[in-house]
């Protein structure tokens, strides 16, 4: 029992932390429509930067979660422009760029992986500080970095750029008409998206004490995931600023749920198998539950002449 509690405990953290990715997740796909396929590249990206930049340019943590948001945000800036400037398919140009950071993050840190156990993060700090446990700082950062990004995210959408941006992706054609430039709405919000992205990827490697080339594999998944659960659990909260939130606890169930079936016995190498069917039920339920109550009215009343 104490072990799932624990293992909870450290789901919880990590899901926090991997919930400022899925802001950038949401940004993309539910304000754009666009299933960006960067994410996976990006958020290695941000891992990479913030691991080479602490351990071998002996950067300041904080100064290397920064770097690590601007390497996102120019893994963002390609994707934008391959799509705004040469029109390739936005999902075609994620999976480009998402190809090519895969030999640039190898490049930066010159290895497969770079351990940072010798090394000051902000988690080890405040660790060192307080004396509390590391997932207990852990989750304390990243519900602050959240809320901090979420009252951004909440102003700059409030903003006439960011209704611009929303505008883009509800009627593209009836923003364009009004003299809106949709290539930089775009451009704009795939940088903002992955620069949230690079920022996650930089506080997961010093949460968790190493980068990985392969960090981000399988990041867009649980993005989709995580917002189709918090769509589920808060789906009658329709003011923006829930939405958001509920992006960030629908990644916190995510990874409870992986947690709590690892726990079970559930074999490690199934985890991309289980974060599938989590996505395809949580898109499929809520679309076969309207059919059924639209089914189950008819039949009730009976067919009108």
């Amino acid at each position: 029992m104490t072990g799932i509690l624990l293992a909870m405990q450290g789901a919880v953290s990590q899901g926090v932390l991997w919930g400022i990715m899925v802001l950038g997740v949401y940004i993309t796909y539910k304000i754009l429509d666009i299933a960006d396929l960067t994410v996976d590249g990006s958020f290695a990206l941000g891992g990479c930067v913030c691991a080479v930049m602490v351990v071998e340019k002996g950067v300041d943590p904080l100064l290397a979660l920064i770097l690590a948001t601007i390497a996102g945000m120019l893994a963002g800036a390609v994707t934008g422009m391959l799509h705004t400037l040469f029109d390739i398919p936005a999902i075609l140009a994620g999976i480009l760029t998402q190809i090519g950071l895969w030999s640039v993050n190898l490049r930066i840190m010159g290895k497969s992986n770079v351990p940072l156990l010798k090394v000051d993060t902000i988690f080890s700090r405040i660790v060192d500080m307080l004396g509390i446990k590391q997932s207990a700082v852990s989750l304390v950062i990243g519900i602050l970095i959240a809320i901090l990004i979420i009252s951004f995210l909440y102003w700059l959408f409030g903003t006439e750029i960011g209704s611009a941006l929303r505008a883009t992706g509800n009627n593209e054609d009836m923003i364009r008409a009004l003299g809106v430039n949709t290539k930089i709405t775009k451009l704009l919000a795939l940088i903002i998206s992955n620069g949230l992205v690079g920022l996650s990827g930089g506080l997961v490697c010093q949460s968790q004490k190493y980068a990985d080339i392969g960090m981000g594999t399988g990041a867009i998944v649980i993005g989709l995931a995580a917002i189709v659960i918090g769509e589920v659990l808060m789906g009658r909260l329709k003011a923006f600023g829930s939405k958001l939130s509920g992006a960030v606890v629908g990644c916190v169930v995510y990874f409870l749920i992986r947690a709590i079936v690892l726990q079970l016995g559930m074999d490690a190498n199934d985890m991309k198998l289980l974060s599938a069917i989590i996505v395809a039920l949580a898109l499929c339920v809520p679309v076969a539950m309207g059919k059924w109550r639209i089914w189950k009215s008819y039949s009730e009343e009976g067919p009108t002449c």
